[in-house]
């Protein structure tokens, strides 16, 4: 009896001297490129980043409103401008940033769900798209430009239920974190709510939701395009392509053509999910966000950049659970992010905020 009860005590102190261990999982990798933390607030959420220039624009959300602010890419801290609401109820989201220093947003002020742009110089806002999505027949959603803002482009859903859905959460605040993020999820019934579980973005899987359309807009003579089966839509900053994510049974993939319909080109083809393309500066280049390495886990995501002529992609960031996305170019070996990391364990632990980062990578090897 006595020998029964030491070796159970025996047992019982080495599953305390392990618990620690198990409870904090595997020691975090280190990181593939120098990290670092960006802009983060413990009262808000910051996503969406969006670079040209020296600007930095980038969607906020607060217990109680959604706005856009630009600052100097280089001293993020600062505020240049800040749109918030006019109206009552009213909603800002979804920020772009242009060269010349004026703003894309989309806003719920009229009733529906539409872009606009705020000038560069003095008050003036100017409707994005025709008169088909300012009546709210179309919900944008992630909202594009190329840099001078002559080309813009959005995502939206054609079921009428998600139509409604998607006007309704516009300005709700109380927004689950995750869905705030990753808006592509939006489309997909396996995902388009938070919920413990959800099923791996991989072929096979499959929505039963329809697929969103994409649109185009030029303003310089007002053609609006559609694009079947297109979301988070990206226009290259010289406005001739555009990249874009399809839905192929269930499987996420990057896809490019030319703004006038030419030479449509599958770029990505892992059975997992490729998501939120955003070009290089030079155009040379493509960041986007995939869960490839976590076999489609939505909530364990990583920034990749594919180069587009030779095809080689290249990993960036690493942390486990960590849901990295939206990238944006700082510079050509410098990219902007969003993410739930902890900034006191970047590698290792996540909250339930969203700040900006960014990783530190060099040229191809």
């Amino acid at each position: 009896m006595k020998f029964t009860i030491r070796i159970w005590a025996m047992l019982l102190a080495l599953s305390l001297i392990a618990s620690p261990v198990m409870a904090k999982g595997k020691k975090a990798e280190p990181a593939l490129y120098p990290i670092s933390s960006v802009l983060v607030d413990r009262h808000a959420d910051i996503v969406r980043p969006s670079v040209v220039n020296h600007f930095l624009v980038y969607s906020k959300r607060t217990s109680d409103a959604y706005s856009v602010v630009q600052t100097d890419v280089d001293n993020p801290e600062s505020t240049l401008r800040k749109l918030s609401a006019t109206h009552l109820n009213e909603a800002l989201r979804f920020g772009v940033a242009l060269n010349n220093g004026a703003i894309g947003y989309i806003s719920n002020r009229m009733g529906p769900v539409s872009a606009w742009m705020r000038q560069a110089r003095g008050d003036g806002h100017i409707a994005i798209g025709n008169l088909t999505a300012y009546k709210g027949a179309l919900v944008p959603m992630n909202l594009h430009a190329s840099y001078d803002g002559r080309v813009w482009c959005f995502d939206t859903t054609m079921e009428k239920v998600l139509q409604s859905r998607a006007i309704t959460q516009f300005a709700d605040t109380a927004k689950h974190y995750e869905l705030l993020a990753q808006t592509w999820r939006f489309y997909n019934s396996n995902n388009f709510q938070h919920k413990l579980g959800y099923k791996p973005t991989k072929s096979g899987v499959l929505s039963k939701f329809e697929n969103p359309s994409l649109f185009i807009f030029d303003r310089s003579s007002s053609q609006m395009t559609m694009i079947p089966n297109g979301v988070s839509g990206a226009v290259s900053p010289d406005g001739k392509r555009i990249a874009f994510v399809r839905n192929t049974g269930g499987n996420y993939d990057i896809w490019m053509q030319d703004i006038d319909g030419s030479d449509l080109v599958q770029l990505t083809s892992s059975k997992y999910g490729e998501f939120e393309p955003a070009w290089s500066p030079d155009g040379q280049r493509i960041a986007f966000v995939s869960n490839r390495h976590s076999r489609g886990d939505l909530l364990d995501t990583s920034i990749y950049v594919l180069d587009i002529g030779s095809g080689r992609v290249q990993r960036l960031t690493n942390a486990e659970d960590a849901a990295d996305g939206a990238p944006t170019w700082k510079s050509d070996h410098v990219i902007i992010f969003h993410s739930n990391r902890d900034p006191s364990d970047a590698q290792g632990d996540t909250v339930s905020r969203w700040g900006l980062w960014q990783v530190e990578f060099p040229g191809e090897q």
